[in-house]
């Protein structure tokens, strides 16, 4: 995986093969920051990435200089590759939290402007995130939830739903709080 844009832009991160992950194709990313980047001006946002497994997106927030950036996982594998790619690309503006993505939810008392949510494919949980964050207010006014799942699950109907792009196995839904 690489970053794709800001100071940090083309290093290439190799994360250690056993670790429990499935991360975003660069492919994705890129057209995600791409439609991020004409709807937000990234380097005044916070940001929360969920089941954040790699860093791969909480990385290139922080490299196009997004102001907050939260990464909640529970595989502490995945916390301390995160943690050490933190030291080691100068990641400043980003914080690691080892916990279940449920449990973190129901205690945060932080707002965020764009929530990214990349959870296992399996998890049948992955449908109550929307109303989880807008029942806990954690997205700010127009901010953005988008959930990275199999393209053939449909959250059409979930509150907040206004958009949906498929990429290859993979779509992102796209939640407004309003």
């Amino acid at each position: 995986m690489r970053i794709i844009s800001g100071k940090n832009k083309g290093i290439i991160i190799h994360a250690p093969k056993n670790l429990p992950v499935r991360p975003t194709t660069d492919m994705a990313k890129e057209s995600l920051f791409n439609i991020l980047e004409n709807n937000f001006d990234l380097n005044s946002i916070s940001a929360l990435d969920l089941f954040s497994g790699t860093g791969n997106v909480s990385y290139e927030f922080c490299s196009r200089g997004s102001l907050a950036v939260t990464a909640v996982d529970i595989d502490f594998g995945c916390v301390k590759f995160i943690k050490e790619s933190k030291i080691k690309f100068d990641f400043n503006a980003l914080e690691i939290h080892k916990k279940d993505v449920f449990v973190f939810l129901k205690q945060c008392t932080n707002v965020f402007d764009i929530i990214f949510a990349d959870a296992p494919y399996k998890l049948e949980k992955i449908i109550t995130l929307p109303q989880l964050i807008f029942d806990n207010k954690i997205l700010k006014q127009g901010g953005w939830l988008i959930v990275e799942h199999e393209n053939n699950l449909d959250l059409s109907h979930e509150i907040g739903f206004f958009e949906k792009r498929k990429y290859g196995q993979s779509a992102f839904s796209f939640f407004k709080y309003l």
